[in-house]
């Protein structure tokens, strides 16, 4: 596809989501090719719903959450990335959405993209932002003992912390599928 093709094919989208979202959505950035809508958190599970069913946005691709603090500009402490794709029409687009620090409730997007389970478990564990709805939020990369958020930037560099017990794991081998 064309440059020209992806950009008339994001136009197209940003236009049909401003119409139906109007001031929930926040800005469009196009930066190098790449389309960027930064939804307000209010509305972006509504908005995510109907990427993926208005404009076949069938694949998360990946999910991310960033610790904005002592960035130069931000809106929120902390803002979530959704990497999408549609396979049948071929464009990429990315969503943002900023998670302000003192209310890190955002809905799950599992009922839209089963990708969406692990990616927003590491979200959680990483950056402290809380899934509402998910299935199973529980720590995949740290030991079950650890305490805090370590990729948050106050987050001590060397905040180590020692596994004191170990565990069996049978709550994980039984949770919910």
């Amino acid at each position: 596809m064309t440059t020209a093709q992806e950009k008339n094919r994001h136009d197209a989208i940003v236009a049909d989501l401003k119409e139906r979202f109007g001031g929930s959505i926040l800005a469009v950035d196009d930066s190098y090719g790449d389309c960027t809508v930064v939804v307000e958190k209010s509305a972006a599970h509504d908005v995510l719903a109907h990427l993926k069913d208005g404009h076949a946005f069938d694949l998360l691709m990946d999910m991310a959450g960033v610790d904005c603090m002592n960035l130069p500009s931000f809106r929120e402490r902390f803002e979530l990335n959704y990497m999408l794709y549609s396979v049948p029409n071929n464009v990429r687009l990315r969503v943002e959405v900023p998670v302000p620090e003192l209310e890190l409730d955002v809905p799950t997007a599992t009922d839209l993209w089963k990708s969406a389970n692990w990616a927003e478990r590491e979200t959680w564990e990483m950056f402290g932002i809380n899934f509402v709805g998910h299935p199973c939020l529980k720590r995949l990369l740290t030991h079950h003992e650890f305490q805090g958020h370590p990729l948050r930037k106050d987050y001590p560099v060397m905040g180590g912390q020692w596994c004191s017990s170990t565990s069996d794991m049978t709550e994980e081998l039984n949770e919910p599928r």
